[in-house]
């Protein structure tokens, strides 16, 4: 029994560090990518996961601070379009529609809004751009510890990307830890989905933001 439960100490002590290089090998390859608003290379869309909705259909602040870093890029002049891309599974939550409307309470036209409805996880939200909106290239917005996950993702799923990271407000202090180790096993979740499973989000019809 012993020996049984050495061997599944150190399995486990493998399988963490694993995940630890994996982590620090995505992060360390987004740095190259990652700018500030006056240096990032200008792109067709400012791309803006999801981060929750309160009960009465608010951006979460953690939304909002990714929306506000998308409204700084398309006042630069960096971007042409937002796109919103969240969860939008059931009529009772609108992820997209409650993004939208904080956008343009803030001066941004509706027009240069564009909503992507099924953006349930990053991998979806990346996969989408490209599939279904015929994005070629996008500046991410997102906070640090997510930057360097989605800028992987997006750029393996053939967008041109860069990444923008917003500030990190005082509801993430007391969390940093819990997100942090929530993106080490969401970071080997990415390379399993783009490496081995290559998962298809739900699609549909082209809607692409930009024609030729």
């Amino acid at each position: 029994m012993k020996k049984f439960i050495k061997f599944i100490l150190i399995c486990a002590c493998a399988a963490l560090l694993l995940a630890g290089l994996s982590r620090l090998v995505m992060v360390m390859s987004a740095k190259d990518k990652t700018f500030d608003v006056a240096s990032v290379p200008p792109a067709q869309v400012a791309l803006v996961p999801g981060a929750g909705i309160t009960a009465d259909d608010r951006p979460t602040l953690a939304l909002r601070d990714r929306i506000d870093g998308a409204i700084e890029l398309y006042r630069a002049g960096k971007v042409q379009k937002i796109l919103m891309s969240g969860d939008n599974s059931s009529i009772y939550y609108n992820e997209p529609g409650a993004m939208t409307n904080y956008a343009i309470e803030q001066g941004i036209p509706e027009s240069d809004i564009v909503q992507d409805y099924a953006g349930r996880r990053t991998y979806d939200t990346c996969y989408r751009a490209k599939e279904i909106f015929g994005l070629e290239s996008v500046i991410v917005t997102t906070q640090q510890y997510h930057l360097s996950r989605m800028v992987f993702l997006c750029d393996q799923l053939g967008l041109n990307t860069s990444g923008v990271p917003v500030k990190q407000s005082d509801y993430l202090l007391n969390r940093y830890m819990m997100w942090n180790v929530r993106e080490v096993l969401a970071t080997v979740a990415a390379y399993i989905d783009i490496y081995i499973l290559k998962p298809e989000p739900i699609l549909g019809s082209p809607e692409p933001i930009f024609t030729p």
